[in-house]
């Protein structure tokens, strides 16, 4: 009988994770259960009027080893990269320049392109605008969504959704060891992050693709250029995605969107020294509750789960916030699957 396995999640890790467990296991049968319309979690991209724009991850960053051999190499398809250097500015808006090595790279259509490559290289099916609400074990792993729709048995489970919202599935799942699992996530912090994209009708100069704030001390923590990467900005126009500061994402997460945009176009504004700024052609925005994890969860938790047919990936597992660490995560999370499934 073919392995079934259960993907809760369609982020990044997720999608590293099934890519390599179908390419070991060529007739397992994977259902992956995605609560939005979209792939890839928070490295998430939109489009408006012929634009793209990475409004959660703003790039994957080339580290070497597997992932970028990986990427560069399997899944270059309308892969391009990042044009310009990352500068910083401090607490009084001060612009510094840096020098920072490595390459940067998202996709000519999004970031999101990423986990599509993935699962688009796979047999799984992924089951989109459907949230599960219930992990249990009942002579095998069930599922249940927010319609009472069950699902399953599966031979084993790959969950990756962030930790908070992994820890409130895996309560009193009836298998202790996946319990402890849920537990342990449930220790891991987060930092909140409230995103403003702002676009205008003309292209302003400057040397850099992205500014860092350097010190955590302003109430912008990133802006990022969009026109720096091919194909996303056609013509003479700007995009900039402005990422809030954790402490004030947090404290106006609930405030009036428009309001929380007006604040960080002035802020975007006073940094860059261009006061056309302050006032966008059109914007966007997004919150998100749980953007970057702070730490990663116990390995020993992780190892007794996997041994009752549960796994978890992401980069709160690799204990990083960032893309590239949570493919590597879904990559080493699928070898272990792979190689557990494959025995048993």
């Amino acid at each position: 009988m073919a392995v079934r396995l259960g993907v809760v999640g369609a982020g990044a890790g997720a999608a590293s994770a099934t890519y390599v467990i179908d390419n070991a296991l060529p007739g397992a049968e994977i259902t992956v259960f995605e609560k939005s319309r979209g792939v890839c979690g928070r490295a998430a991209a939109r489009r408006r009027d012929g634009i793209v724009y990475d409004y959660g991850a703003n790039y994957l960053k080339d580290t070497g080893g597997r992932v970028s051999t990986l990427i560069a190499g399997e899944f270059d398809d309308g892969l391009v990269e990042v044009q310009g250097p990352i500068w910083t500015f401090d607490s009084d808006g001060n612009i510094s320049e840096r020098s920072d090595g490595g390459r940067r790279w998202t996709y000519e259509d999004g970031i999101t392109r990423l986990a599509k490559h993935l699962f688009g290289a796979t047999g799984a099916k992924v089951e989109r605008e459907t949230r599960i609400a219930d992990v249990y074990h009942d002579g095998g792993w069930r599922l249940t969504d927010d319609d009472g729709v069950a699902h399953g048995p599966f031979d084993a489970l790959l969950l990756n959704p962030p930790a908070p919202q992994t820890a409130d599935l895996l309560r009193e799942t009836g298998v202790e060891a996946a319990d402890r699992l849920g537990n342990a996530a449930g220790g891991v912090s987060y930092q909140t992050g409230w995103t403003a994209v702002l676009g205008y009708g003309f292209e302003f100069d400057a040397p850099y693709y992205g500014l860092a704030n350097a010190d955590g001390e302003h109430q912008v923590g990133w802006i990022g250029r969009e026109e720096r990467k091919p194909g996303h900005v056609p013509g003479e126009e700007s995009v900039l995605v402005v990422q809030a500061s954790s402490d004030w994402s947090t404290e106006r997460y609930d405030a009036a969107p428009d309001r929380n945009v007006a604040i960080l176009a002035r802020r975007t504004a006073e940094i860059v020294g261009d006061r056309r700024l302050a006032n966008p052609d059109w914007t966007d925005h997004q919150g998100w509750r749980y953007a970057l994890p702070d730490d990663g969860v116990s390995g020993s938790a992780r190892r007794d789960a996997a041994q009752a047919g549960v796994y978890v990936a992401g980069d709160w597992v690799a204990g990083e916030a960032r893309l590239h660490a949570a493919v590597r995560s879904g990559l080493k999370t699928g070898e272990t699957m792979a190689d557990s499934l494959g025995e048993g």
